[in-house]
């Protein structure tokens, strides 16, 4: 019997009149907004533009949406598409179902097509987004507690997660994968910003380190869920796709190291220095070229005729001084 455990809420919905409030939703609009904002404050930090971010997000975020649904829907299409099943069901996304895979691939996508409109390096922006992406996981991984969905195995520890009977599911007591999975991605948030403070990590490498750290803990956490899966060798399909992107994110940090090291010294261009803005930074410059050649004829001209006085002058006390010379010479 177990005395101890996690309980799973009796509903994923909350209705305010006729509106419902699905926690699945909820957990994933709040990751957005604090990986947006932690994003933001790490793109000023290396010199970006406020607003850069979300500016970027406004396309990463769709395309990532749609891609993890995909990956679910191609990777689970039995559940949609088997024997009494409702195809239908497969745009039902706040009943669960987004492949982190997915997500990454087509967001990135996304922040490419954003990245090239705003004239700025993708893996610069990327670098920023690192750990606010896996803070959103640990958030969005919540979303399956409130849908009492990917669970591991049957346990009787003091943190086992009770699940109620329902489709698709056993009463019982399990390991709460998803508070596993949360936990490592807040450790993997932590873990990259520390490095790229350390080491200055740049030119793609400090989201190439969210990637490998994350897929560490994915293998091991996936290998515990007993919910359905393809599997290939006896392995489940996402502990191989783990395996695969770990390797290609650690030889992508090896060699940007070594090709590309130090971080960017400029993330985004400086493009405040419109044709407005350079004819009124002209305008001063204007102003001073005017009175300089205002007061030069003046000088011109009082120039000649100080000249003049003074030659005037000099010719008065020449003649003086030979007209006493010539008297002084009659005295004599």
């Amino acid at each position: 019997m177990t005395l101890a455990y996690i309980p799973s809420p009796s509903t994923g919905v909350i209705h305010l009149g006729p509106i419902p409030l699905r926690g699945y939703a909820f957990c994933i609009i709040i990751g957005v907004f604090v990986a947006v904002w932690l994003g933001n404050k790490r793109w000023i930090a290396r010199g970006g533009k406020p607003g850069t971010v979300a500016d970027i997000a406004v396309w990463a975020v769709p395309f990532g949406l749609v891609g993890g649904r995909l990956y679910h829907v191609i990777t689970d299409y039995q559940l949609y598409f088997g024997e009494g099943r409702d195809w239908v069901d497969a745009f039902k996304i706040w009943e669960g179902g987004l492949g982190i895979w997915g997500a990454i691939a087509l967001g990135a996508v996304g922040a490419w097509i954003g990245c090239r409109l705003r004239g700025i390096p993708l893996p610069a922006w990327a670098d920023a987004l690192a750990p606010g992406i896996a803070i959103a996981q640990a958030f969005g991984r919540w979303g399956n507690w409130f849908n009492q969905e990917l669970y591991g195995r049957a346990t009787d520890l003091p943190w086992a997660l009770k699940i109620s009977e329902g489709p698709n599911r056993v009463a019982g007591t399990y390991h709460p994968t998803f508070l596993y999975e949360s936990l490592w991605c807040l450790g993997v948030a932590a873990l990259v910003i520390w490095a790229d403070r350390r080491f200055r990590l740049g030119h793609g490498r400090a989201f190439a380190l969210y990637v490998a750290a994350y897929c560490l803990g994915r293998g091991w956490i996936e290998y515990m869920r007993v919910d359905e899966a393809h599997h290939i060798f006896g392995v489940r399909l996402n502990v191989w796709t783990a395996i695969v992107v770990f390797i290609a994110a650690v030889v992508y940090f090896v060699l940007s190291a070594k090709l590309r090291p130090g971080r960017e010294e400029v993330v985004e261009p400086d493009t405040s220095g419109g044709p407005g803005d350079a004819a009124a930074a002209d305008k001063p410059k204007a102003a001073e070229a005017e009175v300089k050649a205002d007061a030069k004829p003046d000088l011109a001209k009082a120039a000649p005729a100080d000249g003049k006085a003074a030659e005037g002058a000099a010719k008065a006390d020449l003649t003086k001084a030979a007209d006493g010379a010539a008297n002084g010479a009659d005295k004599s």
